[in-house]
């Protein structure tokens, strides 16, 4: 187990719990007066994270995320960000309303994409999640091998693509997520992307870097699909928590969740050996370690964290509780 720090959103402030040298876990809280709505890594500077805020931009953090300062967009609401495998420096940001911001110098600044403005169907976007029903960007995945492609979710409307820097994009792919809660590439291979959310499939994939989709197979009992994780060997073998609807999920103690694993288009495996069935908070956050195959974590929304070392075959608790994990989680390795 490679882990060595968790960091959630606790609404509001952050949670942050490292690993000690005899294997405890100390958790510190920071940051009450932000509301965090997302987390990433540089994986280029693994101690650098952003982190994306209700209405105050992004902040960043040096230091593994043991202290944080201002750094951009300032005002914004930041729903999600990605930072590129492929160039170091290039990063982007997904708000509400729904615009795309890209950075090439690792956000010292930062341009609107504004032909994402100009997507036929987003007049037709909407989210009952938020009052007063303004979608936005929740999934944000940036290709790691080809700078140009970058691949967006909608809460809800739309999964689109573009793949020419964001000077032009699709409308919403026929396959994908109309509903998206989560969407990442394979931290390797450019081709594989994974998706999912809430509009009755629960989850989808792409094998030709986003430009085709397909929903998951059979398998699943419960279609509202949060989070998702992909084996850093096996691009083909990926993971999706899923729960009946959004009333349960985000309800503590009621999710009736599960945690699934495929093999390309399925069938879906329900996820046990040792892990609670059903798991009564949600699984905000599913992750695997690049560089240990086979290696899973799963954050829930009650803030436990769960681990596996054989793909998801037998799981432990860590011993860690964060106060809650508010929809993601990062973990820093090594």
């Amino acid at each position: 187990m490679n882990a060595t720090v968790f960091i959630a959103p606790t609404g509001p402030g952050l949670a942050r719990a490292t690993r000690q040298a005899d294997d405890t876990w100390s958790v510190e809280t920071m940051l009450p007066e932000l509301d965090v709505r997302s987390l990433a890594v540089d994986p280029h500077h693994p101690d650098t994270l952003l982190a994306g805020t209700q209405g105050r931009g992004l902040w960043r953090s040096t230091d593994r995320g043991a202290t944080w300062h201002p750094h951009a967009l300032d005002g914004q609401i930041v729903k999600s960000i990605a930072v590129s495998r492929a160039v170091p420096g290039l990063m982007a940001a997904g708000t509400k309303p729904p615009h795309v911001f890209l950075s090439r110098d690792g956000g010292a600044t930062w341009h609107e994409l504004e032909a994402f403005r100009r997507i036929r169907s987003r007049r037709l976007w909407f989210s009952p999640a938020e009052a007063p029903g303004t979608a936005y960007v929740l999934g944000l995945a940036l290709s790691p091998v080809d700078p140009d492609v970058i691949v967006v979710g909608i809460e809800a409307g739309a999964t689109v693509a573009s793949f020419d820097g964001g000077q032009t994009w699709t409308n919403h792919i026929p396959g994908s997520i109309r509903d998206c809660h989560s969407l990442i590439f394979h931290t390797t291979d450019g081709n594989r992307v994974y998706e999912a959310g809430g509009s009755g499939a629960g989850a989808a994939f792409s094998h030709d870097g986003g430009r085709t989709w397909q929903q998951a197979g059979e398998g699943m009992d419960r279609h509202y699909g949060w989070a998702v994780a992909a084996d850093p060997a096996e691009p083909d073998l990926w993971y999706a928590s899923t729960s009946p609807g959004p009333r349960k999920a985000h309800q503590a103690g009621h999710a009736e969740a599960h945690i699934y694993r495929a093999r390309g288009g399925g069938p879906w495996q329900k996820l046990g050996g040792g892990l609670p069935d059903p798991l009564m908070d949600m699984p905000y956050a599913l992750l695997t370690d690049p560089r240990a195959p086979g290696h899973l974590y799963a954050g829930l929304h009650g803030g436990a964290v769960w681990f596996s070392a054989d793909h998801g075959d037998h799981w432990e608790p860590l011993p860690v509780c964060l106060p809650q994990i508010d929809k993601t989680m990062i973990a820093l390795f090594g």
